[in-house]
C-alpha cells in the first residue's frame, strides 16, 4: 500500500507539473499585420530575414512560426487584433491612442514602439484648394480609414486651427476610405471624385509626377514638428503569457532598424524587390527615407500630444498622464513624447 500511495504521489505530481508546464506553454506562431508603402520597411526586414525566429530559437522557441498578414486599412487590423487573430500590428498613433482607451482592464492593447517617423502629406489637384477651408462637397479626401486613421485626425487638427475651437469634424463629410495604392490610383484618374489624397511614401512620390498636383500640408506642419506615423501594438495578455514571443519581437524589430540605418541604399533596393514596385526607383527611395524628416526609430515623437487633441475632442474618454503610460515598459528610457 505505502508503494502504491508513493506511486500515486508521483504520478499526481507529475500530473501538477504538465499542468504547470502546458500552462506556461508559449504559442507556436505569431500573425504580423502590416499595410503598404516604404513605412513598413522594417516588417519586411523582419519577414525576408527571419529575424523572429532567429531570436525565437536564441530564447528557447525553435519551432515558433511567423505569419505575414497585408491589411489595407487600420480597421481590419484593429478587428484582427481584438479578435485574437493578430500579435502584433504596426498601425498609426491615434489607433494605439483609441485601442488603449477601450482595452484597458480586459486585454490592454499598448504600443510596443515606435517604428518610423515620417510626414504625411495631404496632395491634390484641386486649384481652387488653397487651403483646407477651401474643399467642398465636390472635393473627396481619400485616407486609409475615415474619422480613425492618422490622416483623419490629422485633418481634425488642421479642421480645428483653421475653422476655430470646436470645429475639428468640418471635413470629415469630405474623406473617402481607401488604400494608399487604391488612394493614388483614384487621384490620378479622378475616380469617385477623389482630388485629394493625405499619403506616404513612396506613394507622395508618385503623386508629385502628376500634372497639377501639390502637396496642401503635411503632418509635420499640423502637429508643429516630427511626428511617429507608425507604431507596433500588442497586447497585455499576449505579452504577460508570452514574454520569449513577444521578446524575440522586440529583438528582431530593433535589429531590422539598425540594419536598414546602417546602409539605407542597399535598404531602398531591398524593398522595391519585396515590395515588388516597379514605378518607384531606387534613388526616389533612398531619397525619401534618408532625409533628415525620415526615421526608422523605436522612439514615439508626438504621441502624447495626439492623445492631448483626441481626449480634448471626446475620441478618448481616458487622457494618459505621459506618452509612456501607452507604451510596454521595454521603451520608456527613450526620450519620447
Amino acid at each position: 500500500m505505502r508503494i502504491r500511495s508513493r506511486l500515486f504521489t508521483a504520478f499526481a505530481t507529475a500530473i501538477f507539473f504538465a499542468a504547470i508546464t502546458g500552462a506556461r506553454a508559449e504559442v507556436s506562431e505569431v500573425t504580423i499585420a502590416q499595410q503598404y508603402g516604404v513605412s513598413f520597411l522594417p516588417l519586411m526586414w523582419m519577414e525576408h530575414n527571419k529575424l523572429i525566429e532567429k531570436h525565437a530559437r536564441a530564447l528557447g522557441l525553435p519551432e515558433l512560426k511567423t505569419n505575414w498578414a497585408k491589411l489595407a486599412g487600420p480597421a481590419a487590423i484593429t478587428d484582427g487584433l481584438l479578435a485574437g487573430g493578430v500579435t502584433f500590428s504596426a498601425v498609426g498613433a491615434p489607433t494605439l491612442i483609441t485601442l488603449w482607451g477601450k482595452t484597458k482592464g480586459n486585454i490592454g492593447v499598448m504600443g510596443v514602439s515606435a517604428v518610423t517617423t515620417y510626414p504625411l502629406y495631404l496632395n491634390v489637384r484641386n486649384p481652387n484648394v488653397k487651403s483646407v477651408k477651401d474643399f467642398t462637397d465636390k472635393d473627396k479626401i481619400a485616407v486609409p480609414a475615415v474619422k480613425v486613421s492618422t490622416q483623419a485626425i490629422m485633418l481634425q487638427m488642421a479642421a480645428e486651427k483653421a475653422f476655430g475651437e470646436g470645429n475639428p469634424y468640418k471635413l470629415d463629410p469630405f474623406t473617402v476610405t481607401l488604400s494608399h495604392p487604391d488612394g493614388m490610383a483614384a487621384l490620378m484618374s479622378n475616380t469617385g471624385g477623389v482630388n485629394a489624397h493625405f499619403t506616404t511614401s513612396p506613394f507622395h512620390e508618385q503623386e508629385m509626377k502628376i500634372p497639377g498636383v501639390r502637396t496642401l500640408t503635411t503632418s509635420y506642419e499640423i502637429l508643429g514638428g516630427r511626428a511617429t506615423a507608425l507604431v507596433i501594438v500588442a497586447t497585455t495578455k499576449f505579452r504577460e503569457a508570452n514574454p520569449k514571443a513577444y521578446g524575440a519581437f522586440v529583438a528582431a524589430l530593433k535589429e531590422a532598424i539598425d540594419g536598414i540605418n546602417r546602409d539605407k541604399k542597399a535598404a531602398a533596393q531591398r524593398y522595391l524587390e519585396w515590395a515588388n514596385d516597379k514605378k518607384s526607383t531606387v534613388d526616389e527611395v533612398y531619397a525619401a527615407i534618408s532625409n533628415p524628416d525620415y526615421a526608422f526609430t523605436l522612439t514615439p515623437e508626438k504621441v502624447f500630444k495626439t492623445a492631448e487633441f483626441m481626449g480634448k475632442i471626446g475620441t478618448i474618454k481616458d487622457v494618459p498622464k505621459t506618452w509612456q503610460d501607452m507604451f510596454f515598459p521595454e521603451v520608456h528610457n527613450l526620450p519620447g513624447n
